[in-house]
């Protein structure tokens, strides 16, 4: 049962965390203190409550707390053996806790358990941040709030922190918190409203300050040529570069991206001192430990063409990898971590927006969320003072913690095509649904594409949310609205690497009640639109320089004579000869084009509920309800074939397991001899 106390706590972290003037995702703890009876002596025990390591604020539930023994952790105090080996205080934690469960301490449970109050706020909210990182910081702390709020210089998050803070509390019984420099904001409160209300009073009071006394132009003038581009060739410009800049940002991993261009981004992109505040970085440990040190910034016009765009950012990624490096051996030592990549996070294209990157979706989103939480930050700085981070050895120490280390060695191993993007075309039913389904369990970021829009949208949100799929309207017999999908798919994860050519439909009719239309539109449909969504899937694949897969859902009719099935089959057998075609030519770009020949699947299926079920089951005698089992009981294995075992096909075929297989079809269909492959 969940206590006041703890209840108390959970609702304000919720509160708090849900407005990001207060604190960026997954930024920040608090904690709260109390008694309950202690099981085993059946006495009183004072704890701590507080929120563990990883988690978000405006997300946290109980099981994200760390509890603690407030007796235990202050007798911490009396071993601690000073800041050379701070790490291991961390480990001690352990030793404190009370209880089974709850989430592990974090570095920050030193502040929360040594300052004398029943309840702290640690936050990094933008204008705490801005005071944290101006030049004359501790100044305009007092000009700002007098002897309420103390200013204490930059200290690594650990245990002397935490005795810094406690000790800058007892010494200033008036301070209802502190400017934390480089780093964010503290407040403590007799309760959890008035801790709540004293964060908010730091924070508002901050804004306000910064509002009131701030230049009106902290970045400087708009520099000619510079000004944002019009939403609709921001936008084609923004899918045109995304598969470019993705690929040059996985040079060491595959990463996702995510495109911003709000306009904080974009008024920043558009200023005079745009390069010199980009090149001193971030501050705040939360941010560079997501965006790197600093972006890479195209030193380029808005009306830069898309080429001169491209060429110089082959020039300018590789010298951020050489600064990367060279930052890398300034500062590591015999103990440090290995360099952990040395692509760019964040890439800054004036007019255009930014580019982040990560290793899924919400890591990509959330770097570029924590450089616009930057760019608050630097703006304040400026606006009342000049920007003055961390210096970049401490910025290093924190990059490649031991600490750090260890929680990233402890992260589960990613699944098979987690950093993978894939489209599907017909995908909001039945095969193609299946697949996207598949694809999305298995870590991909998935585009479903589909005719219906509404189903799109409807088919992606059964997966998750948008940082695991998006829907979008594709007609694949239309040039235009294919590389409209592409570039939807380009401005959602930053490119693709795997392509389902699976949207078709069928028509069964003898030779002779075949029309002219009949024929077009099924060679339209699956011949010209597998052709179009191949063309347009190796445009960017190529431009990514990443490799990738290109599938073909054929048919075993694109190999057996059936009876009344001419313009279907005809278009299915244009369908299995392009796999062979598309795989001989593209394997140089590292492509992969294989193919999978399903038959009889039925249950699920959209193109036999469109009537096609009905044509068939009158062409072989039977019952339409009892068309799979009739399709079953002719196959060798006597098993119906269902979506979920195409799909099965598919992950087998981009799974990572066959790497040196292209130019294949594999059959789905429980065994049709006359449909061998020969």
């Amino acid at each position: 049962m969940t206590s006041e106390t703890v209840a108390a706590l959970l609702a304000r972290s919720n509160r708090l965390g849900a407005d990001p003037r207060n604190t960026n995702y997954a930024g920040g703890n608090t904690s709260a203190k109390g008694t309950e009876i202690d099981p085993v002596t059946g006495g009183p025990v004072e704890l701590l409550w507080v929120k563990g390591s990883g988690g978000d604020l405006g997300t946290l539930k109980e099981s994200g707390l760390a509890v603690l023994r407030l007796d235990r952790l202050h007798g911490l105090v009396d071993v601690y053996p000073g800041v050379e080996r701070e790490d291991e205080m961390v480990a001690a934690f352990d030793y404190c806790l009370h209880g089974r469960g709850g989430a592990a301490p974090s570095i920050d449970t030193a502040m929360h358990g040594l300052v004398d109050a029943a309840h702290v706020d640690h936050l990094h909210p933008d204008s705490g941040i801005a005071l944290a990182t101006a030049a004359d910081g501790e100044a305009l702390t007092k000009e700002c709030f007098g002897d309420k709020v103390v200013w204490i210089p930059w200290r690594r998050p650990g245990f002397q922190l935490g005795l810094d803070i406690a000790a800058v509390k007892e010494a200033h019984p008036q301070a209802i918190g502190c400017i934390l420099g480089g780093h964010g904001i503290t407040a403590w409160g007799a309760t959890a409203e008035e801790c709540e209300a004293r964060s908010l009073e730091i924070i508002r009071t901050a804004e306000k300050f910064i509002a009131t006394r701030g230049a009106a132009e902290p970045f400087g003038a708009v520099v000619d040529g510079f000004s944002p581009l019009p939403e609709n060739q921001r936008h084609a410009k923004a899918a045109a570069l995304a598969p470019v800049i993705r690929g040059l940002a996985s040079t060491d991993k595959p990463q996702v991206g995510h495109y911003t261009d709000s306009d904080v981004v974009l008024d920043f992109l558009s200023r005079e001192k745009l390069a010199p505040l980009a090149a001193l970085g971030t501050s705040c440990p939360d941010h560079f430990l997501r965006t790197k040190v600093r972006p890479l910034v195209v030193d380029l016009p808005s009306t830069a063409s898309v080429e001169e765009i491209v060429a110089r950012l082959s020039e300018l990624h590789a010298e951020y990898r050489e600064e990367y490096q060279a930052y890398y051996d300034r500062h590591a030592t015999p103990d440090s971590p290995a360099l952990r990549g040395a692509d760019p996070a964040i890439v800054l294209v004036p007019g255009v927006g930014m580019f982040s990157f990560g290793a899924n979706k919400q890591t990509a989103r959330v770097a570029g969320e924590f450089y616009v939480n930057a760019i608050n930050v630097m703006r304040g700085a400026e606006a009342i003072s000049t920007y003055a981070p961390i210096a970049e050895s401490e910025k290093f120490r924190i990059e490649y913690w031991a600490l750090e280390e260890a929680k990233l060695q402890r992260m589960p191993k990613p699944k098979a095509l987690v950093g993978r993007v894939a489209l599907v075309t017909g995908a909001a039913s039945g095969i193609g649904k299946a697949i996207a389904a598949r694809f999305a369990a298995e870590g991909a970021c998935v585009v479903i594409a589909d005719l219906d829009l509404e189903k799109a949208n409807a088919a992606a949100a059964e997966l998750g949310s948008s940082d695991v799929a998006v829907g979008v309207a594709a007609n694949v017999t239309d040039a235009a609205g294919v590389k409209a999908a592409f570039d939807a798919a380009a401005l959602a994860f930053g490119g693709v690497d795997l392509v389902v050519n699976n949207a078709g439909l069928s028509i069964s009719k003898p030779l002779a009640d075949t029309t002219e239309a009949d024929w077009d539109l099924l060679h339209d449909v699956l011949a010209k639109g597998s052709f179009l969504v191949s063309k347009e899937a190796a445009r960017v694949m190529t431009a990514q320089k990443m490799g990738g897969d290109i599938l073909y859902i054929s048919s075993k009719n694109s190999v057996f004579a059936g009876p009344n099935n001419v313009a279907y089959s005809a278009a299915k057998a244009d369908q299995a000869h392009q796999v062979r075609l598309l795989a001989a030519e593209l394997g140089e770009h590292g492509i992969r084009v294989n193919g999978i020949n399903p038959d009889g699947v039925v249950r699920g299926s959209g193109i036999f509920a469109g009537g096609w079920g009905a044509s068939r089951a009158a062409v072989y005698g039977v019952p339409e309800e009892d068309l799979g089992k009739f399709y079953a009981q002719r196959t060798l294995l006597k098993r119906e074939v269902l979506p979920d075992h195409v799909a099965n096909a598919a992950f087998a075929l981009v799974g990572g397991e066959l790497t040196h297989t292209t130019g294949l079809h594999v059959p789905v269909d429980a065994g049709v001899a006359a449909a061998f492959l020969r």
